[in-house]
């Protein structure tokens, strides 16, 4: 019997599954506090999920320093054993923007760090300085299949441009999800539905094999209607049993709880993920508070927009309607 290759086994493991990308604790003084780190992690291995991304968007994976992406990644590893998947976010440095050569470079140092350090896929961070260069389209592939030479599955990243995304054509998408180490693509356009049904209907026709998966916190429940087969959300950081939930109750056919579950998740959303969109980490790390998981001091974003603390009683407040924080 031949072996089932590393990309299908991650793909089943992850299949209808929730994979929160987690941030990261920072003290006021933009040191991780470990302490935090730890009871966070331990915090949500109990949760019911597939399994955790860091080094993403929401973990600032870009501007972490190498000693840091490594304490992260070895902290959740432990946490979460063997039974659970660790996806790493891994791209090139902002700091070799300006040098292509060295970008490729650094984005691969990130993907051997990971697989070393006991990542089971990468999610690959758009190269944006890719977006307007000639042959960007082949740079991309170009990229890509580099990052795939460090031995794991890859997820694509799909991300609106306003947050350091590209708009990848059709063509190139094409091309992309033929490599045989990709497992599939998330989605995080942000607020471009048709965006999202146009990929979705692209993946379904060209390649039924391959994992769509919804980065859509502000339509979480519509995004699993166009086909999405997994979650990997930066809110799943949080509350998150309320977004298991609207997995479970939609891929279980279970309509009237979907509905529910799908209108709680909305409100969520629509008080984390609003302007400025950057600010939803620091809103993350805010509901950790609010939850009982982090106190407020490792609760902050040092790249992060200043946010008042109206919007801090607004997530607690939101919390408490949801019945999230009990009595």
């Amino acid at each position: 019997m031949s072996e089932i290759p590393a990309t299908k086994r991650f793909q089943a493991r992850i299949h209808h599954g929730l994979i929160p990308a987690v941030p990261v604790p920072f003290r006021a003084d933009a040191r991780i506090d470990a302490a935090a780190q730890e009871r966070y992690a331990a915090y949500m291995s109990r949760q019911p999920v597939a399994g955790v991304a860091v080094w993403a968007h929401t973990g600032r994976g870009l501007h972490l320093s190498r000693d840091q992406r490594r304490q992260v990644l070895t902290c959740w590893r432990n946490a979460l054993g063997a039974a659970k998947v660790v996806v790493a976010g891994v791209g090139g440095s902002p700091r070799c923007v300006g040098d292509a050569p060295e970008f490729v470079a650094s984005a691969l140092d990130m993907a051997q760090d990971a697989v070393a350090g006991g990542a089971d896929a990468l999610l690959v961070h758009p190269p944006s300085p890719f977006r307007q260069v000639p042959r960007s389209e082949d740079l991309i592939f170009d990229y890509h299949q580099r990052l795939a030479s460090a031995g794991a599955p890859l997820i694509l990243f799909y991300l609106y441009e306003a947050a350091g995304g590209i708009s990848y054509s059709p063509e190139l998408l094409r091309r992309l999800l033929a490599l045989p180490e990709v497992a599939g693509i998330k989605l995080a356009t942000l607020d471009s539905v048709v965006t999202f049904q146009d990929i979705a209907r692209q993946l379904a026709a060209e390649f039924p094999d391959k994992l769509l998966i919804t980065g859509e916190d502000r339509f979480l429940g519509y995004s699993l209607m166009c086909g999405a087969h997994t979650a990997l959300i930066g809110m799943g950081a949080a509350s998150t049993e309320l977004q298991y939930n609207l997995l479970r109750s939609y891929f279980e056919g279970k309509s009237d709880e979907f509905l529910k579950a799908s209108r709680s998740v909305d409100c969520l959303a629509q008080v984390l993920f609003v302007p400025p969109m950057e600010g939803y980490i620091r809103r993350m790390l805010w509901t950790l508070v609010h939850l009982g998981v982090l106190g407020r001091e490792p609760a902050h974003d040092p790249w992060g927009p200043p946010l008042g603390d109206t919007e801090f009683q607004a997530i607690g407040t939101m919390l408490r309607t949801l019945g999230e924080l009990g009595d």
